[in-house]
């Protein structure tokens, strides 16, 4: 895979912190949308059953906001390029069980942190002028033809001879 330089994209980030949910639960639907554009992830976290997908969707458009404001980039033509959800503290609570004794419940809690860019692609491919013809007449060149070789045949059995 080749590597991008980042250091000269415009990034953007935003973070939502404390947010009542466990970092291992939103890592998971985290890693689906690492990488991707925004409009596609957008699509993603909509139709994600998981409870994360409402707090990661609202972190989403508080980082593309971001970008709009501070660097006055086009929302659809960024991409997610780095998503995490580091643990936060844990609120300890604690149940009541049979004889006396006490169950700990463990209420976790994570910050969710999302860094949107401008697509690295985007920048390499070069704009196209006015007077280029954006689709071109020319026929699309035709696939070589592929000869099919014939099966191969299973060996023959050796016939045992009788004595």
């Amino acid at each position: 895979m080749a590597t991008v330089d980042t250091s000269t994209l415009t990034q953007s980030r935003a973070e939502a912190k404390y947010v009542r949910l466990s970092a291992r639960k939103a890592r998971l639907v985290l890693d689906h949308i690492r990488g991707r554009s925004v409009p596609e992830a957008r699509t993603i976290l909509a139709f994600t059953p998981r409870a994360a997908a409402v707090d990661i969707e609202k972190v989403l458009r508080s980082a593309v906001a971001n970008a709009e404001s501070a660097h006055a980039l086009d929302g659809d033509e960024l991409v997610i390029l780095a998503a995490y959800a580091d643990e936060g503290p844990t609120l300890k609570r604690w149940r009541a069980r049979a004889r006396g004794r006490v169950n700990r419940i463990r209420k976790r809690t994570c910050h969710i942190t999302l860094i949107v860019s401008e697509n690295p692609k985007a920048q390499a491919r070069p704009k196209r002028s006015a007077e280029a013809p954006a689709v071109t007449d020319a026929p699309a060149p035709e696939a070589p033809a592929v000869e099919k070789k014939p099966k191969r045949k299973a060996p023959a059995k050796k016939k045992e001879a009788v004595a």
